[in-house]
């Protein structure tokens, strides 16, 4: 890195890190604790109520209260969290060159997020509510499966239906890169079916690549920002200061050797298992602990009210807070392991040095600060920093020696 990238890398690092203090400090902190206080959350359930009834139904229609208390405290979540994200885009990532949203864009993009929120959740609340009414002592692994279902749907869903709501993609254009990542992936086994480009500029100019599918139905993505140029020949970049930025051909290559590394070795499969298992764990806790009197007086319902939602909400994120911490942390130490095999897979391949190349250019053009304390690393980072990546591919290359 150069000095000037090294400085510019140190000071976007300690922006980041400051607004998201401020910003936990602010709203999981000082905010919660006064909603606690005054009982935020049974005020909002009698609104909720008295909405309901407004259009003539009673506080027993509990699926309808629900739906309503949702919507409600998403319009109310939307304020509290709104001054946030305009600083983050408009004044943090605008700052440091990353931005590359209009205020119109960014609105229309609040506004559909919003929609398809409020679209995907309404029928997935009332089910739950549903199924915890009428399952029975059992009703957890109904909710379990249910829940399973629909996460399984989603992860199928979104990237085909919602996504091209707010990105426009298109297919690679034929020539030697999409041949060489066909190849790679017939090599493989991978089943390929659709090979795409996200205009990712239009939102930032960070970089990206994914595939998603299930079973032998897969598609791999790539942000435009990750290709050379993004794409285009240098006379025809519109912007002189991304000419240079993004990967060759074969550093592309490299870093979906990599990715393609976390489908071969299951590392999907196993994150979606052990997702599952604490899914369970959770409901099942849930089941013990939703009848509870004290966490609903606690939050302000009056006595005898046990709404099914606000006890699913109240158990998940406060009661078992500590417990989802630990998860958190065991899950990126696992998620480290897997980056480092995920490496070595793609070293495997022949692409250890082009993968070295990538991982330093996409440091660079991101702004990844190289240098972090190891300890503070391994609680808050899921991806081991450059600099440990590098090590081990190079440890590895002295081992074969």
């Amino acid at each position: 890195m150069k000095v000037e990238t090294f400085e510019k890398a140190r000071l976007y690092g300690l922006d980041k890190e400051q607004f998201g203090t401020i910003k936990q400090i602010l709203l999981d902190v000082i905010v919660t604790t006064i909603e606690m206080y005054l009982g935020y959350i049974g005020y909002v359930w009698a609104k909720s109520e008295d909405v309901a009834a407004y259009f003539g139904y009673s506080a027993d229609h509990e699926i309808l209260v629900s739906c309503i208390f949702m919507f409600l405290n998403s319009c109310i979540g939307i304020v509290k969290d709104i001054p946030f994200k305009v600083y983050h885009t408009f004044v943090l990532e605008e700052r440091h060159g990353f931005n590359k949203q209009t205020v119109g864009f960014f609105i229309k993009d609040q506004i559909k997020a919003f929609v398809v929120m409020q679209v995907l959740m309404i029928p997935i609340i009332s089910a739950i509510i549903y199924i915890v009414q009428h399952g029975g002592d059992q009703f957890f692994l109904w909710l379990w499966l249910f829940c399973g279902i629909v996460g399984l749907a989603l992860m199928t869903i979104y990237p085909a239906v919602i996504a091209p709501l707010f990105d426009k993609y298109r297919p690679l254009e034929d020539g030697p890169l999409k041949k060489s990542i066909e190849d790679l992936a017939a090599s493989l086994s991978f089943p390929l079916t659709k090979l795409l480009v996200v205009e990712g500029s239009k939102r930032s100019a960070h970089s990206n690549a994914y595939f998603y599918g299930l079973w032998k139905s897969k598609r791999i993505v790539l942000f435009d920002t990750l290709l050379l140029n993004k794409g285009k020949k240098e006379e025809e970049v519109e912007n002189k200061e991304d000419v240079g930025k993004g990967c060759t051909d074969e550093e592309v290559l490299a870093v979906l050797g990599h990715e393609l590394g976390h489908w071969k070795l299951g590392h999907v499969t196993k994150n979606i298992i052990i997702m599952q298992a604490n899914l369970l764990f959770n409901f099942l806790m849930f089941s013990y602990l939703f009848k509870f009197d004290a966490f609903y007086l606690a939050l302000g319902l009056p006595k005898g009210k046990k709404p099914i939602l606000v006890g699913l909400l109240v158990i998940l994120t406060y009661v078992l807070a500590a417990y989802n911490v630990v998860v958190h942390y065991l899950m990126t130490v696992l998620s480290r392991k897997f980056e480092y095999q995920a490496d070595a897979f793609a070293k495997e391949l022949g692409f250890a040095d082009k993968l070295k190349d990538s991982l330093i250019k996409l440091n660079i053009d991101n702004l990844g600060f190289p240098y972090y304390d190891k300890f503070y690393s391994a609680w808050h980072h899921s991806h081991p920093t450059l600099l440990q990546r590098l090590e081990v591919l190079k440890e590895d290359s002295k081992k074969k020696q």
